[in-house]
């Protein structure tokens, strides 16, 4: 039998990859002295759809420097640098993540300077393309801090430079470019959501994700009137699906890159969980798999558009799932099989999955 683990990172418990090998360790575990064991092959693939982890699934160098968090205060963040590629693979979450500020929520000024520290500083060892990894964050200020991080300073009509965040972009006028940072500025941009939501309106950034993030009813109309604002001056259109992941970074970025070629070529708004699964392979593994086992922290109505698991069973084309979450809200899709982990300390959490299903494959006999 062959068994393939493409799990998810678990948020603030155990990353992808973690969870992969400890639920292979659990079926070993339940299969050891059996005829089964002999017999038996487990494939352990971490996967993400482009939140916390992401980065990781990629070839390359550690790289990990001071910069800031969402609320401007010092901490160190890393990302992976593929020299041969000159490609740097960056989680908007190493820096400007939610976990980091989770004591001190600030959603009218949370930003993504950090962010634009790590993009400047793998610009400096080579890098020609940036791969964004756009979901955990903090913020909702539409890129514009990875934006002044690059040297662009958003400006009121009074020449002054705004605060941080996206509620001062109320009063946006115009980016100031006279310090941009021209080389980081005109590299390839890959921006991997794992959302389809618009940067603006009833399921835009502010609106869907703002709460997660600390923004009361109020503060969501300010966000909103934000980046509506950000959009306007810089004739973005927010209706574009997935430009609202990640606090509608890719705006600030699609106009950065416009500003530099003249066109929008040069950025790549991506479903991440498709582009991490062609990069690990992952459609040739589940080919020849008898069950796969994929999972996150909670199964809810979102997972099946744009995340990992919508994303492994669209390619299972029939072949028995698997599900391990922490919390399901929805019913199991067709074809898979909700698993829920037990509560305990996270590695007897994964390891008792992996007994419970070898019994369920009827392995551990």
């Amino acid at each position: 039998m062959r068994i393939v683990i493409a799990p998810d990172s678990f948020k603030g418990t155990v990353s992808a990859q973690e969870a992969a090998d400890l639920i292979g360790s659990g079926i070993r575990q339940a299969v050891s002295g059996t005829d089964c064991a002999n017999n038996l092959e487990i494939i352990a693939i971490a996967m993400a759809d482009g939140g916390e982890g992401t980065a990781a699934a990629f070839h390359g160098e550690q790289i990990t420097l001071p910069t800031t968090d969402a609320n401007g205060r010092l901490t160190e963040a890393s990302y992976v640098y593929d020299d041969a590629t000159h490609t740097a693979f960056i989680d908007v979450a190493a820096a400007s993540g939610l976990p980091q500020v989770i004591d001190d929520l600030r959603p009218l000024t949370a930003d993504t300077f950090g962010t634009g520290v790590l993009i400047a500083d793998a610009q400096t060892r080579g890098a020609t393309r940036i791969t964004l990894g756009l979901g955990g964050s903090a913020t909702t200020d539409g890129g514009t801090g990875i934006l002044a991080a690059l040297g662009a300073s958003p400006l009121s009509a009074t020449g002054y430079a705004l605060q941080p965040g996206g509620a001062a972009l109320r009063d946006l006028d115009s980016i100031d470019t006279a310090q941009l940072n021209i080389p980081a500025a005109a590299m390839e941009w890959v921006l991997l959501a794992d959302v389809v939501n618009p940067a603006t309106g009833p399921t835009g950034s502010a609106a869907t994700f703002g709460p997660q993030k600390g923004a009361s009813s109020e503060d969501i109309a300010a966000l909103d009137a934000g980046i509506s604002r950000l959009c306007e001056v810089c004739e973005i259109d927010p209706t574009t699906p997935g430009m609202g992941a990640a606090g509608a970074l890719a705006v600030g970025i699609t106009w950065l890159s416009t500003l530099m070629h003249g066109t929008s070529s040069h950025v790549h708004l991506l479903p991440g969980a498709a582009v991490v699964a062609e990069a690990t392979g992952l459609a040739e593994y589940i080919a020849d798999a008898d069950c796969v086992i994929t999972g996150e922290g909670r199964l809810d109505s979102q997972s099946l558009s744009g995340k990992v698991v919508g994303e492994v069973l669209k390619l299972t084309h029939g072949t028995p799932v698997i599900v391990v979450t922490g919390q399901s809200l929805i019913s199991p899709p067709a074809q898979a099989t909700v698993l829920e982990l037990i509560d305990a300390d996270p590695q007897a959490q994964f390891i008792d999955a992996g007994h419970r299903i070898a019994a369920l494959l009827n392995v551990s006999q």
